[in-house]
């Protein structure tokens, strides 16, 4: 349950000053942030509220704040992004940062905090973030049923004559709500910039019986080729035990296995592309 956040000027036709200086010291009130203050300890995004109070009027959460509400939170959100109208100077607050929209948008409520809607926000990623990041916040958005596809090819025209759109429009046909993770989504846009044929995410392979056995992050049915990302939890005993396991039953069943770590996504994507080639040949 959100707690109930007051401005400084509300309290004081209430209350004189000396009387809040007396609650905060007792505890009876507790100070948010500058002249914001509640009736009890912060929880939850509290603080977040209490910012959003001392915002001009339209302010939303956008960007990299409002995907992270809306579901899709793949990026670092390392400050609170917001999205005021064009014609609303720039407050300077610490830790914010202040995006002029160019165009109209009408907040919708998430959790109780206004945001930009899921469609706006995946786009605008889409366009101003760095292309191997822009598709695996596309692949989220659909993943968290935030947004459907047609909404974000609807709501790419409001966007056509705005920096990266190009980016966007690339990108959203190639959108897939399965992905499961940001590097899954890196390593097939990487296979696909590299004009290779599009891999299958989270294909499952049967065994005889017809009864599933393993998923694959991406894959080839046709050739029996899989490719997957190896991350950190792949080094637990455990995991490496059972990685094993299904290395050797995948090798026995006729299915080639093609694994990349950070190194490759991120410093010799082009070593991706070589390898994978060199299999589907």
């Amino acid at each position: 349950m959100a707690t109930q956040l007051r401005r400084v000027e509300y309290l004081l036709r209430r209350l004189t000053v000396k009387r809040l200086r007396t609650q905060v010291g007792r505890e009876e009130l507790f100070r948010v942030r500058r002249g914001v203050y509640a009736a009890r300890p912060c929880e939850n995004d509290d603080e977040l509220r209490a910012l959003l109070l001392c915002l001009p009027e339209g302010a939303a959460l956008t960007r990299q704040s409002a995907a992270r509400r809306h579901g899709f939170g793949v990026l670092r959100e390392d400050q609170v992004h917001v999205q005021l109208p064009a014609s609303v100077p720039r407050p300077r607050l610490p830790g914010l940062v202040v995006h002029h929209s160019a165009l109209p948008v009408r907040p919708v409520l998430v959790g109780g905090l206004p945001c930009v809607p899921a469609a706006r926000c995946a786009v605008d990623l889409a366009r101003r973030v760095r292309r191997l990041d822009a598709l695996p916040v596309l692949d989220a958005a659909l993943r968290s049923g935030a947004v459907t596809r047609d909404e974000l090819l609807a709501e790419l025209p409001a966007h056509r004559a705005l920096r990266g759109v190009r980016q966007a429009r690339d990108l959203v046909p190639l959108a897939d709500g399965r992905a499961e993770c940001r590097q899954e989504s890196q390593l097939r846009l990487i296979v696909l910039d590299g004009r290779l044929p599009a891999p299958e995410p989270q294909i499952w392979v049967h065994d005889s019986y017809g009864i599933r056995r393993y998923r694959l992050d991406l894959g080839y049915r046709e050739c029996r080729l899989g490719v997957e990302y190896d991350g950190q939890s792949h080094l637990n005993r455990d995991r490496l035990r059972n990685d094993r396991e299904r290395m050797n039953w995948l090798d026995a069943n006729g299915w080639r296995m093609r694994y990349f770590t950070d190194q490759d996504l991120y410093r010799r994507p082009q070593h991706i592309i070589t390898t994978i080639r060199a299999a589907l040949a």
